[in-house]
């Protein structure tokens, strides 16, 4: 009895977790249509802008631009500062380890991003520095699981004021990258100064460099389009990242939810047997007392 009573007790807490985890994988599918389409909306935006700059780069000839990358990192004043975007929630699989995993192979390429300035959005990426002995600078609070682009605006105008002071001689940042809804990658992307010449454009002639007049002049262009790309790099990083984690946790909870109907299956069949054993044991306890009394 104690058995059958005990097995009753896992088919119903199996059954519960089903019913958390599918909730979950409900509201997870339900975020991830918004964000997916937020993230397709800014992506068009976000690549012709890379483009532009790409051409304008090439063509730029002597003038130069201090958001631009000259390759001389190395030489300029300041630290340089690592962005690592993960979630405040666990349940979403490997997604948070997948882009702390990516950060620090960074780190370890290059011992001077660990000993610059880290800062993080989402709880989850905070912890995991704090066990590493990482010192983490500051904590984004203000993003959640929908990051407005007046809020990532501000962060990008922060970044880039600083840059121009040589308070931070870069910046970088790790998150997830949405490809599509079957793959989602790690990467750790440059932020400032701006490298356009790094986006892999299709259909781009490599080896033919355009040759533009400015009206106005490049540098008044520049001042204007470099920090536009700046904010819609570092917002399409969001937007992607957000994106990547309701994929992680649909499917994560999809996984957990299989796993609790295979479990209560198996239990329920477990309990079947045992209480066919029990009414077995029982009969025959009865018609062996008959037989006796007989």
């Amino acid at each position: 009895m104690a058995k059958t009573r005990e097995i009753r007790k896992r088919i119903k807490a199996v059954g519960n977790i089903r019913r958390i985890t599918k909730t979950m994988q409900m509201i997870a599918n339900s975020k991830f249509a918004k964000a997916q389409n937020v993230a397709k909306a800014t992506k068009p935006y976000t690549e012709t802008l890379f483009e532009v700059l790409s051409q304008l780069a090439a063509g730029l000839g002597e003038v130069n631009h201090p958001l631009l990358d000259t390759g001389d990192q190395g030489q300029r004043p300041g630290k340089p500062l690592t962005l690592v975007i993960t979630a405040d929630r666990g349940m979403c699989g490997a997604y948070n380890s997948n882009v702390l995993r990516a950060a620090m192979e960074a780190f370890k390429e290059n011992p001077a991003l660990r000993a610059g300035e880290v800062e993080c959005v989402g709880r989850k990426g905070q912890n995991f520095f704090k066990y590493q002995g990482v010192a983490v600078g500051r904590q984004h609070t203000q993003f959640g699981d929908k990051p407005t682009y007046e809020n990532v605006k501000a962060l990008a105008e922060t970044y880039i004021e600083r840059f121009l002071k040589g308070e931070i001689s870069s910046v970088r940042v790790a998150s997830m990258k949405f490809i599509s809804m079957g793959k989602q990658a790690p990467a750790v992307v440059q932020l400032l100064p701006f490298k356009p010449e790094a986006r892999d454009s299709a259909g781009t002639d490599a080896g033919a460099q355009a040759i533009y007049e400015f009206s106005p002049s490049a540098k008044e262009l520049l001042d204007d389009i470099l920090p536009a790309g700046v904010k819609a790099v570092l917002f399409q990083a969001f937007n992607d990242a957000v994106v990547s984690e309701h994929i992680a946790r649909m499917v994560a909870m999809k996984a957990a939810t299989d796993n609790a109907g295979k479990a209560g299956k198996r239990y329920t069949l477990v309990y079947n047997r045992a209480r066919q054993a029990q009414i077995t044991t029982e009969l025959t306890e009865i018609i062996s007392g008959a037989a006796a009394l007989a």
